[in-house]
């Protein structure tokens, strides 16, 4: 079984890993929220090492401009994308920030060359707040799953899947998967975000965060059959109750929006998430930007549902001051 040590990368929150041939890229929230920016290793242990590019950077003013969240790298018909999430201001009278969905290019090799161009807004039947894009090809159709407000629903943010035209236009009306609904998933925030595929066998899953971005914070599963409509919400089944979560005993708090990867020698699933190690936090936990970048490796139960075991304990040094860090987390992370 593969070993990493934990965090794999500091100070990133919402990581997403991509193995492209025998290369790791990695993109994540910036805790600055003001950048995109991706690190490629050719193992994951090295990620943390390896020099972070800037992509692209938030506009001066306008849709853009501010809070620039989770973006995803997917490579799609030959070309990459980055999906991601941005705002205009900082709050709505909802008290919800700005964020609608947008889309990256590049139709280089290198996803980490400078030819990425703006593709607009992913644009929904609703205007309102969304994020937390996330792609999958399956059996040849392209499926988006999004995290938005309902204003018509409590509750911060519901999952959303529809059918793709082109990897930024739906091509299908949005069809609700999940809304917050068990006690767990209702802590601080009514929360469902972070959506990621992972596909074993003939079962689709989806894995999701929900709740406050504080210790509360743990994933939850959706399950369907390989072959089914994925677009119809009686072809997936909710777990009720959350398949990831805080562990006290290894330290680890409010693990979650996660990513699926492969290990190097591309035999096991691998899970990419982020947590704290420690749960007093001052002020809005959006703005603690220790929430490091980890790594557990999937499981499989007999029955074909993956089993994601609990957060393993750190084994490399983390900073314990809410100072950012440099990308390569300075001369102490080993």
């Amino acid at each position: 079984m593969a070993e990493y040590e934990n965090p794999i990368v500091l100070q990133r929150a919402d990581p997403w890993v991509l193995k492209d041939g025998d290369t790791y890229y990695f993109t994540s929230s910036d805790p600055r929220y003001d950048t995109i920016g991706i690190r490629s290793a050719k193992r994951i242990d090295d990620l943390q090492k390896a020099p972070e590019v800037t992509i692209w950077h938030r506009h001066d003013s306008g849709p853009m401009s501010k809070y620039i969240w989770a973006p995803e790298l997917h490579k799609v018909s030959g070309k990459w994308y980055i999906y991601f999430a941005a705002a205009q201001t900082d709050f709505e009278a909802s008290g919800l920030p700005t964020h609608r969905m947008y889309v990256l290019e590049n139709a280089d090799a290198d996803p980490m060359s400078g030819n990425w161009t703006e593709k607009g807004r992913i644009e929904t039947p609703i205007d309102s707040f969304s994020l937390d894009a996330t792609t999958e090809v399956i059996d040849g159709v392209q499926y988006l799953v999004w995290a938005q407000k309902d204003p018509a629903i409590e509750g911060n943010s519901n999952l959303y899947i529809a059918r793709m035209s082109d990897p930024w236009t739906l091509a299908s009306e949005p069809v609700m998967l999940s809304r917050p609904e068990y006690d767990w998933e209702c802590i601080d925030f009514l929360v469902n975000e972070g959506p990621a595929f992972l596909l074993h066998a003939d079962k689709v899953f989806l894995t999701y965060s929900a709740s406050g971005t504080g210790v509360p914070y743990a994933v939850g599963l959706l399950t369907a059959s390989r072959g089914s409509d994925l677009l119809d919400p009686a072809s997936w089944t909710k777990s009720p109750v959350p398949v990831f979560k805080t562990c006290q005993a290894n330290g680890q708090y409010g693990p979650g929006h996660n990513s699926f990867t492969k290990s190097e020698d591309g035999q096991q699933d691998l899970m990419v998430y982020h947590a704290r190690n420690y749960t007093h936090i001052e002020g809005d936990p959006l703005f603690d930007p220790n929430r490091h970048a980890r790594v557990g490796v999937v499981n499989w139960k007999a029955d074909g549902t993956p089993d994601f075991g609990v957060p393993q304990p750190d084994t490399r040094w983390t900073p314990v001051t809410v100072d950012i860090l440099p990308p390569d987390g300075g001369d102490d992370a080993k």
